[in-house]
C-alpha cells in the first residue's frame, strides 16, 4: 500500500519534471525561432546594427557587344583587388592559444600569399608592418589589384582551408575589347570610373548595364564567417547588344583606309557601308580610330566617331541630289542642256567657277555630272525654286540627325531659303553653303539606290537581356523622297560618271556595273572663308547598278599627295570590291544601256 508521503513525493517529482520540460520547450522554441523561423531577420538585424555583420558586393557583369554574326567585340571580366587586415594579423600572431591560431604562421602565410600575387614575402610583410607602425588598429592594407580568377581561387583556398581570415578579395568588373581597335569608334569605351563614354557603350548603356547584388553574413571570433548566416541578393547581369556591323569587313576596311590615308598624306579617313534594302550599317571604318583597350593611344578628337560627329560641306557628291530634285519635279531630263563656260557671272551678280578650265560647252545634265560642272549645276538647280530644293535636301537628310542618334552626332546645318543671298542660291546646287556628316551622305545615297525610298539608317540589331528576352528596336521608318523612275534615272547618270569620268579605270570593279560621284569640299578657316589649297574629299557610290545592294562612302580629310577627290578613288575601288566579295553579291548580268551624251 502506497503511503500518503510516497504519493506526495511523486507529485512533487512530476511537477518538477513538468517545470523542467516547460523550460526546455521554451528554450527549444526560442532556438528554432531564432535559428530557423526568423533566422534571416536576425541576420539582417545583426548586419544592419553592425553586430559583427559584413556585406560583400556581388558584382553583376556588364553585357557583351557583338557584331552581326555574334563575334564578341566588347565584354566584361571579373578581376579581384586583394587586401589584408593588419590588425587581425597582429592579433593572430599574439594569440597564445594554438587552437585559435591559423594553420600557417604569418611568415609562412606571407610567403604563400606573395607567391600567388606576384610579390616577395618581404614585400608583403613590409607592407603590413609599415601599416601597423602608422596605425596599430588599421584594418586595411592594399595587396595587389586586378588578380585573375585563378589567383582568387588560390587565395580563397588559403583563407578557408588554412584559416587566413585576414585575406580579402574584392571583385571588380573590367571591360575588355578582344578585337582591339576594330570598330573602336563605333563601340566607344568606359572611363576609369566605369561610366560609358561615346559610341554604343553610351548609346546602349541601359541594355548593357548590370545590377550588383550583395551577400551579408555574421562574423564570429577572428572575423570568421558564421555558417548559415549568409543572406544573398543575386546580381543581374547586363544584356547583350548585337550590332549590324560585320567585324571582319570592318577590320579589312580599317587597315585599308589607314594605308590609303597615309599614302595620300591625309589627316584622317573613313569608309561607311550601308545595306541598301535595310539601311543597316555594315561597316564604320575610321582612321585614326580609338582602341578602347588603350584610349590614350590616339588624340581625344578621335574618341568620337567622325562618321557621325564631323560635318563639312559635301561638295559635288550632292550634285546627284540636285539632279534627283530637278528631274523629280519634271523641270529637266538627263538630256536637257545648258550653255556653260568655265566661269559665269549671273545677272544678279553671283559668280560661279568650274573646277577646271574649258571652253564654253553645251552640257547635258548627264554630262554636267560626269565633268562635275558647277556652272552647269547652278543653271539646272535653279530650274526649280529655292524652297523646293530646300525641301528635297531636308528629305534626303540634310540638317537632321540620322535615326541612329549616335552619341555626339551632329545634325549639320542649312539655312532657311528665305535668308539665302544670290551666291547661296547657286552654291547650294553643287554642295556648298550647307553641311552634312558622312552618315548623312551615306543615307542620301541609300535613298537613290533604293528606288527613291529612304530607309532610316540603323546600327543595332537587338538587345538580349540576361534572362534571354530578345528586344528588337522598332522597324526602321521609310519615306519616299523621289519616284522610282527618278531614282533609276539618276542611277543611270551615276553609272555614266563611273564609265565616262576621269577616274573610270581607277574605280572599275571587274564584273560589276557601279555608279559613283566624287566630291571635293572646301574647308572652313573659321573666319567666314575657306582654307587655301586643302580639301575634304569624298566619293560615294552603289553597286551593282542594275539592282543596288550596297552603298559605299569613302572620305579623306586634307589629302596632300592628290588634293582632289581622285585621292579617294583607289580606296573606294578596294572598299567596294571587298564589300561585294564579303556578301557574295552576284556579278552584273545585264549590259549597260547606251551611254548618255555629255554634250548636246
Amino acid at each position: 500500500m502506497t503511503t500518503r508521503a510516497t504519493r506526495a513525493q511523486r507529485r512533487r517529482t512530476a511537477a518538477a519534471l513538468a517545470v523542467i520540460l516547460a523550460v526546455l520547450s521554451a528554450f527549444v522554441f526560442r532556438l528554432v525561432d531564432i535559428q530557423v523561423v526568423h533566422a534571416d531577420d536576425h541576420v539582417a538585424e545583426g548586419v544592419n546594427t553592425g553586430n559583427l555583420g559584413s556585406t560583400q558586393i556581388i558584382a553583376g557583369a556588364r553585357g557583351d557587344i557583338t557584331d552581326s554574326a555574334g563575334t564578341v567585340l566588347a565584354s566584361s571580366v571579373l578581376v579581384y583587388d586583394s587586401q589584408l587586415d593588419p590588425k587581425l594579423i597582429r592579433e593572430f600572431e599574439e594569440q597564445t592559444d594554438e587552437k585559435k591560431k591559423p594553420a600557417l604562421s604569418w611568415d609562412e602565410a606571407s610567403e604563400r600569399i606573395a607567391d600567388i600575387v606576384g610579390l616577395t614575402g618581404d614585400d608583403v610583410r613590409s607592407a603590413v608592418a609599415d601599416r601597423l607602425a602608422q596605425d596599430p588598429d588599421s584594418r586595411y592594407v592594399k595587396l595587389v589589384n586586378g588578380l585573375s580568377t585563378e589567383q582568387y581561387l588560390q587565395l580563397r583556398e588559403l583563407k578557408t582551408d588554412d584559416g587566413l581570415a585576414y585575406i580579402a578579395m574584392i571583385p571588380r568588373s573590367v571591360r575588355v575589347y578582344p578585337n582591339g581597335a576594330v570598330a573602336g569608334s563605333a563601340l566607344g569605351f568606359l572611363d576609369g570610373s566605369g561610366k560609358a563614354r561615346y559610341g554604343v557603350e553610351r548609346m546602349e548603356n541601359a541594355c548593357l548595364s548590370a545590377e550588383n547584388g550583395e551577400m551579408t553574413y555574421l562574423r564570429g571570433l577572428g572575423g570568421v564567417k558564421i555558417p548559415g548566416s549568409e543572406q544573398i541578393t543575386p546580381a543581374t547581369d547586363g544584356g547583350t547588344v548585337q550590332l549590324t556591323i560585320n567585324s571582319d569587313l570592318n577590320w579589312y576596311l580599317q587597315q585599308m583606309i589607314a594605308e590609303e590615308a597615309k599614302k595620300q598624306g591625309a589627316q584622317a579617313g573613313s569608309v561607311t557601308v550601308v545595306d541598301v534594302k535595310t539601311g543597316k550599317i555594315r561597316a564604320m571604318a575610321e582612321y585614326p580610330t580609338v582602341d578602347p583597350n588603350d584610349v590614350d593611344s590616339v588624340d581625344d578628337d578621335y574618341w568620337r566617331s567622325q562618321i557621325f560627329s564631323y560635318w563639312f560641306e559635301p561638295g559635288s557628291t550632292f550634285k546627284p541630289i540636285t539632279a534627283a530634285s530637278v528631274i523629280n519635279e519634271g523641270a529637266a531630263t538627263p538630256l536637257t542642256s545648258v550653255t556653260a563656260p568655265d566661269h559665269k557671272k549671273f545677272a544678279n551678280g553671283a559668280v560661279v567657277n568650274d573646277p577646271f578650265n574649258h571652253p564654253t560647252y553645251q552640257y547635258t545634265f548627264a554630262g554636267a555630272l560626269i565633268d562635275s560642272s558647277n556652272v552647269s549645276l547652278s543653271q539646272f538647280g535653279t530650274m526649280i525654286s529655292p524652297e523646293k530644293r530646300y525641301d528635297y535636301l531636308k528629305k534626303f537628310g540634310v540638317a537632321k540627325k540620322t535615326a541612329v542618334d549616335f552619341p555626339e552626332e551632329l545634325a549639320g546645318l542649312i539655312h532657311d531659303p528665305k535668308t539665302w543671298d544670290y551666291q547661296t542660291l547657286y552654291t547650294t546646287t553643287f554642295g556648298q553653303a550647307f553641311t552634312v556628316t558622312p552618315a548623312q551622305i551615306a543615307g542620301a545615297y541609300q535613298a537613290l539606290a533604293n528606288g527613291g525610298e529612304k530607309v532610316d539608317l540603323s546600327l543595332i540589331e537587338s538587345c538580349t537581356t540576361a534572362d534571354g528576352t530578345v528586344i528588337e528596336p522598332d522597324a526602321p521608318k521609310s519615306e519616299r523622297v523621289v519616284s522610282e523612275e527618278t531614282a533609276k534615272t539618276v542611277q543611270r547618270m551615276l553609272e555614266n560618271v563611273a564609265v565616262q569620268g576621269g577616274l573610270a579605270k581607277t574605280i572599275e570593279v571587274p564584273g560589276y556595273r557601279i555608279g559613283i560621284k566624287t566630291g571635293t569640299a572646301q574647308k572652313s578657316n573659321g573666319k567666314g572663308g575657306y582654307k587655301s589649297g586643302v580639301y575634304f574629299t569624298n566619293m560615294a557610290g552603289m553597286a551593282p547598278i542594275e539592282d543596288p545592294q550596297f552603298v559605299v562612302l569613302v572620305t579623306l580629310d586634307e589629302p596632300t599627295r592628290i588634293r582632289n577627290s581622285g585621292a579617294t578613288a583607289a580606296a573606294f575601288q578596294k572598299a567596294m570590291t571587298q564589300v561585294l566579295k564579303t556578301y557574295r553579291v552576284a556579278p552584273s548580268s545585264q549590259p549597260m544601256d547606251e551611254l548618255l551624251p555629255k554634250f548636246d
